[in-house]
């Protein structure tokens, strides 16, 4: 028997422990507070054991403290954290919103999502520190936690340590012109990741094991046609693991908008109600069953838009294992940055409608007319100008290479 319920009837040795925020005066004041600006030691755990179950729930004046509240983790002694990621991120909670969202390591449960669940196991061999900072200009009222482990004699052998970072990417087309879909020109080929988000770029031996994915489009247009593309062992172009599109990697297809949550997968919020794909979707996927593995270092990122061609606000969280060292994580940035961008809603699309009519000289104008023609030949050039950034003469050599491989495969099969 195989899967999550296999080795429940198995009796291991060991001692289940909890570090909570009980009141320890007996009375009902079970929570901690805060201060404004100041981070605090949550647990402190020493000798072996494994952290099976983390528990969090918050009440906070700040609308965007789980912006603010950054959780960091600590394995064996170590001055810097293998966790470092804003608390709603970091459980599938983006924005700094509030809703369900159920998958198996992760879950933001009743009421409204305010019960935050991790359950990865997080071994460590010499102590475990788990610390929250609020860098935000108001105290926290009342921080709830639960923290559940086992005490051991010595984690299991070849337990890789628990790590997440964070990264934020608020992009730029990679030829200056948002042309997806090809309604601007000639569509680009992408045979680089130079302009990618970085979803996690690890050193060491190690495995990857997922990815919550924030994004909010300014635009009606469908923001995934983005691949993913994973490089092991510094290998060079074409990586061992490329997609084919955003929703391909999230274990969809065609362009989803619709709420779906398993164990593994899905979208616990998406832009309904919204024109396109204008506005704000989460996304994950977890490698449960299939783990990225990689020896000496793992590169993995994705495309915005088909080339990169798209601007998005793109916040990831990604989640691995790994032996220690560790690569440092980057410094998030300060607080006053990691807000959200303006809401565009009817006033600015209709800015947008105006600004086209004036392009076509101030007729009236449906909006399907089209660019006017010094306008498309213009945008025509710049395609073409900037094309070769995405196809460097090397990678374009070793991909063909690479097609003649596999279509040598396939034909003797």
């Amino acid at each position: 028997m195989y899967g999550p319920l296999s080795s429940l009837a198995t009796l291991e040795h060991g001692r289940t422990r909890r570090i909570s925020s009980y009141d320890r005066t007996g009375g009902n004041r079970d929570c901690i507070t805060i201060p404004a600006g100041r981070a605090v030691t949550i647990a402190a755990i020493n000798g072996a054991g494994c952290i099976r179950h983390v528990w969090f729930t918050i009440n906070h004046p700040d609308p965007l403290h789980r912006r603010a509240l950054v959780l960091r983790m600590y394995w064996d002694g170590e001055k810097e954290p293998s966790v470092n990621c804003p608390v709603g991120d970091f459980f599938g909670q983006g924005w700094g919103e509030q809703y369900s969202f159920i998958s198996l390591p992760l879950a933001a449960a009743p009421s409204n999502g305010r019960a935050l669940n991790c359950y990865f196991p997080m071994p460590f061999a010499r102590g475990a520190r788990i610390e929250i900072a609020n860098e935000s200009a108001e105290p926290c009222r009342s921080f709830y936690y639960y923290v559940d482990y086992e005490e051991l004699q010595a984690p299991a052998r070849d337990s890789g340590r628990f790590h997440a970072v964070w990264n934020r990417n608020v992009s730029r087309p990679a030829q200056g012109v948002e042309n997806e879909w090809g309604v601007l020109g000639a569509t680009a080929r992408n045979l680089t990741d130079a302009c990618n988000h970085v979803i996690l770029d690890a050193r060491g031996r190690g495995h990857y094991v997922g990815v919550n994915y924030y994004v909010e489009c300014p635009s009606t247009m469908w923001y995934g046609e983005g691949d993913d593309m994973w490089f092991i062992d510094g290998e060079a172009w074409p990586p061992s693991l490329h997609g084919t599109g955003t929703e391909d990697y999230f274990n969809s297809s065609w362009c989803p908008k619709e709420v779906y949550m398993h164990p593994y997968f899905g979208y616990p919020r998406v832009n309904e109600g919204q024109t396109g794909w204008l506005g704000r979707t989460h996304c994950y996927r977890f490698h449960i069953e299939e783990p990225i593995r990689f020896e000496k270092s793992l590169h993995g990122s994705i495309e915005i838009g088909h080339a990169d061609s798209l601007t998005a606000d793109v916040v990831t969280v990604a989640y691995w294992y790994q032996a220690e060292p560790h690569k440092r994580m980057p410094a998030l940035p300060p607080y006053a940055q990691r807000g959200n961008m303006p809401h565009i809603g009817p006033r600015e699309i209709h800015q947008w409608r105006e600004a086209f009519r004036q392009a076509h000289g101030g007729k009236a104008v449906w909006g399907n007319e089209g660019l006017p023609k010094a306008l498309a030949g213009t945008l025509e050039r710049k395609l073409r100008k900037t094309a070769k950034r995405l196809a460097p003469p090397a990678a374009v050599r070793a991909s063909a290479a690479e097609m003649r491989k596999q279509k040598k495969m396939l034909d003797e099969r």
